[in-house]
């Protein structure tokens, strides 16, 4: 399964449970952990772990099992890491207070000034 296709199998296992707001950000060479974060969000801490839990079934079938899962208990922000990607599930409010697409995008602002200057 190349990369493209499991981020697509995340993508589609979020979209049949109803994941709002799917983002893909592509943070290849920003840091060493993973090349690509999916973020959705979920509309109460149950969706949130039903979002999660999909995705990790479907990329089980799939053969390619989650390396981990991480903050299923609280269902506020659910971890799903497949290697290459890694799976955001958030309540509204959680998303929006910790900002991840805002906080990847700075950091490739803050490298552009670093490197112009």
């Amino acid at each position: 399964m190349t990369i493209d296709e499991l981020k697509q199998l995340a993508i589609n296992a979020l979209e049949d449970v109803k994941a709002e707001d799917i983002t893909v950000l592509d943070v290849k060479g920003k840091t060493t952990v993973t090349d690509w974060l999916v973020i959705a969000t979920g509309s109460s801490s149950r969706h949130v772990k039903s979002m999660a839990n999909n995705v990790a079934v479907e990329a089980k079938n799939a053969g390619k099992p989650p390396l981990g899962v991480e903050g299923e208990n609280e269902g506020e922000w659910v971890l799903v890491d497949l290697g290459d990607i890694i799976v955001h599930v958030m309540q509204r409010q959680v998303r929006d207070y910790y900002d991840l697409e805002s906080l990847w995008s700075i950091d490739a602002i803050n490298r552009q000034e670093i490197e112009s200057n």
